[in-house]
């Protein structure tokens, strides 16, 4: 079905949620060239309810990407540039005093908005970076003595420039943990970069664009709801578990590999990468889950929760080739 067809159908029969989130799926790939997986796991974020990094050179449409979402939903954006004279109050919101009535008032912050653009997230210090800490795991945020709720939906898309290192901050462990995934980009190939080439004409002169697809959030819950009703068998929830588990005894499956992993996958990794291969799967239009759609996301949920050694750094061992061997061992059901 095309994109057209697809927004009819919205059209005359705006409860099928489910065509919704794939008409605005099928509407990003018509936006967003050669970045298909990109699409792919922002969808996965969203409908899993979760916060996605983003690691790419500059110029691969990452912005355009989570502004185009913002675009096709029901919600507002923010984009937030990190540098490294940022402070947590830039994120939150702070507490101004009025001197008409002697009170402080709380002025909120640009995390008080659905969908959160974290531009060059490691450009900024420990202490801002921890400031997304709270909003990331529980939804809310704590100023001195009160707590303030944020949005439904949130989520925070985080990029990081893989070349330039100089003036960078590494993200802690804690704050890598709380993203869903983390995604690595690269270049498009040729006939897609010409295509890019034939877009950008076409945008600058404002002709020819596909109108924009929105998605109520009402579509969005429900659809979140049915991702949740996605049948997973109790043989495939073992081999999740299984996978998580080898992360921090990958010596039970090839001699040595221990050396290679000072700390493998915490609990939160087993409730992402469930909640990943559910709606990889409904996105795909199957109502059950398989090992395949495990093994699709597994890469990109477990890379930044593997932790390897300073032996495995010194030999070039990545924790992409350490989840990549443990996915060839560990039985399939």
């Amino acid at each position: 079905m095309n994109e057209t067809a697809m927004l009819k159908t919205i059209a005359d029969s705006p409860s099928l949620d489910s065509n919704a989130v794939r008409a605005l799926q099928a509407h990003l790939q018509t936006r967003i060239l050669g970045q298909t997986e990109l699409i792919d796991r922002l969808l996965i974020a969203l409908l899993a309810d979760g916060h996605l990094l983003v690691e790419g050179a500059p110029g691969l449409a990452k912005t355009s990407a989570i502004k185009e979402l913002a675009a096709g939903l029901e919600a507002d954006f923010q984009r937030l540039q990190f540098t490294p004279d940022l402070l947590p109050g830039d994120l939150t919101g702070t507490e101004v005093f009025r001197p008409q009535t002697g009170e402080f008032h709380f002025q909120r912050g640009p995390l008080f908005h659905n969908l959160i653009l974290a531009d060059e997230i490691n450009r900024a210090p420990a202490k801002v970076q921890s400031a997304l800490l709270e909003a990331m795991g529980e939804r809310q945020i704590t100023v001195g003595s009160r707590t303030y709720p944020l949005a439904d939906p949130f989520l925070v898309m985080a990029t990081q420039n893989p070349i330039e290192q100089e003036g960078t901050y590494p993200l802690p462990e804690a704050q890598l943990d709380r993203f869903l995934m983390y995604v690595r980009i690269g270049y498009p190939a040729a006939h897609t970069e010409r295509a890019i080439l034939e877009l950008a004409r076409r945008s600058e002169a404002g002709v020819g664009l596909p109108p924009a697809v929105v998605v109520t959030r009402a579509q969005l819950f429900a659809a979140r709801a049915e991702i949740r009703r996605v049948h997973l068998a109790p043989a495939v929830e073992e081999y999740l578990v299984q996978l998580v588990l080898a992360t921090r005894a990958p010596g039970a499956y090839q001699a040595g590999l221990e050396r290679w992993v000072t700390f493998g996958a915490s609990p939160r990794a087993t409730i992402a990468l469930e909640r990943c291969a559910r709606a990889h799967a409904w996105l795909r239009g199957n109502d059950y889950v398989s090992p395949a759609d495990v093994q699709a996301v597994a890469a990109d949920v477990l890379r930044h929760r593997v932790l390897v050694s300073y032996e495995a750094e010194a030999e070039g061992i990545t924790s992409d080739r350490i989840i990549a061997t443990l996915l060839t061992q560990v039985p399939v059901v």
